[in-house]
């Protein structure tokens, strides 16, 4: 031991004590005791002459302090004249042990911890390794520390954790089971090292119930996850038996639900799913069986593949349907089968709507106030059904699924509602519905009241953007804080197609419309309106320099300061965006529309979002047209074979153009002044969903026709508002008939007092047991209280809490059920609602019989 490591030492001492006395047992350290110079401590040797000494240190200076050297051994208790002195001061030890002991700042009473695990402290080969340990255990110590909290700071410092919070058996076994995953085990090595294997074994079987002749860390993980899952069974058989206790099943849990070790887990979770057989074992298990269960991957496989046998064969009701896969959203693979249970949620929704829908209709009015009331939602299920099965790429797995939707959508839906509503077509004597905006009087309805009042507006107008979309689409506008949507709908102008919807959107002066019968294209009083160029000039001629047309990512491209400059100089603005006809139009990438309608979402939110930030507080959306689209290739009956007699000068998939059109039975024929065109081009329109063969082209989407998909348009008006006007719905704790916790479980029942709509968000919880220290004595769930259903009983969700050995030193005493919402932004919950009960636990309830 070096002459500075004493003098340190040394000093640590006389920081608690006044007196130190010194044995130099083996007489080495005469020169460092002689050579040793302390400011304000005085230097004596025991040498016959203990009591000059007390009267020296007692009377004369009971201030100073004193180094007492005795060269030898310290002598037997009751050969010790400066007994009593030496028992209230300090002991200056120069061996290992004592060493260690001081440069921790430990009592002697702790030499058998440095001595039993002497290779913690050692530096061998490796000293800057063990002078870390040290330093690292140092900063963990606490005055009152025991030796068992000691070994346990030992043991964190071995698994490479180095913060107090850390210092917990849960916390060390997951930074042991990380290790799983790597080629070497260094932690639990060093562990063994330093002979704190037994200390960790018998903390493990102590509060976990893990006992083995042959212990290990990859046995006690394969036990965890065997256990766990036998616990967690909701009907279990005889042979689901649990070596583990419960407190295993919550570190289990906290383990799974770890971001920092979700690798890991992920990876230990399938390779034990095998080596546990647990596929077989799924196989004979009831589907409610393991709806609480997350802890294999297969456990998930399991779910979707029966609830999509149970969906196609209707052996589950809709609302059952949705509450269990709204239920799995909180399991640990969610995002490996989010669309799956997204494809099986609205088909359910879909088989459950077509079994209720009625598609009669009197009158044409009454045909489209039932479209925009009930029917646009089967429009709306088929589509977010086909996204989500193409997004999930599970073809084989849903092809069964997918064939009852698309035979039913085609067969019960769309081709009888198209045939019902051909009767009111065939019956009108001029393009128009009774009570229903026709598309050409959308300027003068939805626009120009804001001119009159001298109110900027902002008009987007997006290329095949349904109805049935738009619907979806005033739900995510209102729920963005401080925006409202409403909605309404238009008989667009037929033929249903790009040139002549687009025309019709524009403000006129009464001028004429007519069609090219060579290209389609539209004009207004002769001047042509394709493309934004011309309908730039359009706009300006009636409207005047203040008003102009944009392409959507021109102004999605500006900057704030462009932005707010052309919003400044322009009281209306056009703005034209196409990404779902410019995908459905392409035979390559007509199967894509879906897909198109999605991320039309987003480009429109964010339109929004960008023009408000331009100082713009009124947009209105709306669509040239509608289309119709089926999934499946079409059958060849699908196809018309056209009986129109006359000159057809312009072919497209959904209607004909030409002079002297006439039809037998095939199509619907129209003057121009049923149409309300210029001109002598007549168009001839098939009747219900059939297409007219077109080289080159698609003939999945399609549009131009004039089913109810295709032709009736929305408007959405959107107003930006200053105020929050959204808010999350609320939840309530069903205690049930007791405030008594009597066993180690605890089942209760949350209840969603509304269902979540535009303007009431989903709320965001985690729930635990809670002693009235604050204390966590049960395993925690994170949720999402999202249910959508009109049904009470359908927004109930079970939720069983375990409770750990921890909750032992509660009994008697009043416990808290805790909702906690998170703090956006951050790792913080603050206190959302909480129950009281009492834990009344007698000894028999912890035996298994």
């Amino acid at each position: 031991m070096t002459e500075n490591r004493i003098q340190h030492a040394l000093a640590r001492l006389f920081e608690r004590q006044r007196i130190v006395f010194w044995y130099d047992e083996k007489k080495e350290f005469r020169d460092a005791f002689e050579n040793l110079e302390m400011d304000g401590v005085e230097k004596a040797e025991i040498k016959s002459n203990e009591f000059t000494l007390k009267y020296r240190m007692l009377r004369e200076a009971p201030k100073q302090n004193f180094l007492l050297y005795c060269e030898g051994s310290e002598p037997e208790y009751i050969n010790n004249w400066m007994l009593d002195v030496q028992l209230h001061s300090a002991v200056f030890r120069t061996d290992q042990s004592a060493i260690w002991l001081s440069e921790l700042e430990l009592p002697p009473e702790f030499s058998d911890v440095v001595v039993e695990h002497e290779a913690f402290f050692d530096a061998g080969r490796a000293p800057k390794q063990a002078e870390a340990r040290k330093e690292r255990l140092k900063t963990l110590l606490k005055p009152d520390d025991l030796k068992q909290q000691i070994r346990l700071k030992m043991l964190a410092v071995c698994a490479e954790l180095y913060q107090l919070a850390d210092v917990r058996l849960d916390v060390i076994c997951e930074s042991l089971f990380d290790e799983l995953v790597e080629e070497s085990q260094t932690r639990f090595a060093m562990i063994e090292r330093c002979n704190l294997a037994s200390v960790l074994w018998e903390q493990i079987a102590r509060h976990y119930g893990y006992v083995s002749e042959t212990p290990s860390i990859k046995d006690f993980s394969i036990e965890l996850f065997k256990s766990c899952y036998a616990l967690s069974i909701t009907n279990p058989k005889a042979s689901d038996r649990a070596s583990l206790n419960n407190d295993a099943l919550v570190l289990f849990k906290r383990w799974k639900d770890s971001r920092k070790h979700e690798n890991v887990f992920e990876t230990l979770s399938e390779e034990y799913a095998g080596l546990l057989d647990i596929e077989s074992d799924l196989n004979n298990r009831d589907l409610r069986d393991v709806m609480e269960i997350d802890y294999f991957k297969l456990i998930d496989s399991k779910v979707v593949y029966d609830l999509v046998q149970a969906v196609n064969q209707q052996t589950l009701s809709e609302g059952e349907v949705t509450k269990i896969c709204r239920e799995r959203r909180q399991s640990h693979w969610y995002k490996d089968f989010e669309t799956l249970y997204a494809a099986i949620e609205v088909a359910s929704q879909f088989l459950f709507k077509l079994e209720t829908a009625q598609l009669s209709m009197c009158s044409s009015s009454e045909a489209v106030l039932g479209y925009v009331r009930h029917w646009f939602k089967l429009d709306q299920l088929y589509r977010k059904f086909i996204h989500a099965l193409k997004t999930s790429k599970q073809m084989t797995l849903l092809s069964t699924l997918e064939d009852t939707i698309e035979n039913l959508y085609v067969n019960r839906f769309l081709n009888p509602l198209a045939t019902q509503w051909q009767g009111q077509v065939d019956a009108m004597d001029k393009w128009s519905v009774p009570d229903v905006t026709p598309q050409r009087q959308f300027y003068s309805r939805y626009v120009k009241p804001f001119s009159n009042r001298g109110t900027k507006v902002c008009v987007i107008i997006s290329d095949a953007f349904r109805y049935e979309a738009a619907e979806e689409m005033i739900g995510r506008i209102n729920r963005e804080k401080g925006y409202q949507a409403s909605l309404d709908h238009m008989l667009s102008s037929l033929p249903s197609y790009t040139q002549l919807g687009m025309a019709s959107l524009l403000p006129t002066n009464g001028g004429a419309f007519s069609i090219s019968e060579t290209d389609g294209s539209v004009s207004i009083d002769g001047v042509s309106t394709q493309g934004t160029v011309n309908r730039d000039k359009l706009i300006k001629a009636v409207l005047g320099e203040t008003a102009c047309a944009q392409q959507a990512k021109s102004i999605l491209d500006m900057t704030q300061t462009e932005g707010r400059e052309l919003f400044k100089n322009h009281d209306v603005i056009y703005i034209y965006h196409n990404r779902i006809d410019h995908a459905g139009d392409k035979m390559q990438s007509e199967g894509e529309a879906f897909d198109a309608t999605e991320r039309t979402f987003d480009d429109l939110l964010t339109l929004i979002k960008k023009l408000t930030s331009y100082n713009a507080s009124n947009i209105v959306i709306t669509a040239d047209h509608g289309f119709i689209y089926q999934n499946r290739p079409l059958d060849e009956s699908d196809f018309l074979v056209t009986d129109t007699q006359g000159d057809v000068h312009y072919h497209d998939r959904r209607f004909l153009l030409g002079k002297g059109l006439s039809s037998d039975v095939s199509m619907k024929v129209f003057s121009p002044e049923q149409l309300g065109l210029a001109g002598e081009v007549h168009a001839a329109i098939p009747k219900g969903t059939q297409r007219l063969r077109l080289k080159g082209s698609g003939s999945r989407f399609v549009h131009g026709g004039a089913t109810l998909q295709e032709v009736l348009v929305p408007v959405i008006s959107v107003n930006k508002r200053r105020q929050d006007d959204v808010s999350m719905v609320e939840v309530d704790i069903l205690r049930g008939g007791t405030n008594i916790i009597s066993t180690s479980q605890l089942s209760v029942t949350l209840y969603q007092t509304e269902p979540v709509t535009e303007k009431l968000k989903p709320r965001e919880l985690r729930c635990g047991i809670y002693t009235a220290a604050g204390d966590l004595i049960s395993d925690t769930h994170n949720l999402i209280m999202d249910l959508t259903t009109d049904n009470a009983r359908e927004r109930e969700m079970k939720l069983r809490f375990v409770l750990t050995q921890d909750a032992d030193a509660a009994n008697n005493q009043e416990v808290s059920l805790k909702l906690e919402s998170p703090v956006a932004g951050t790792n913080q919950y603050t206190e959302y609602k909480q129950l009281k009960y009492t834990i009344r636990r007698s000894f028999s309830s912890d035996f298994d019989f």
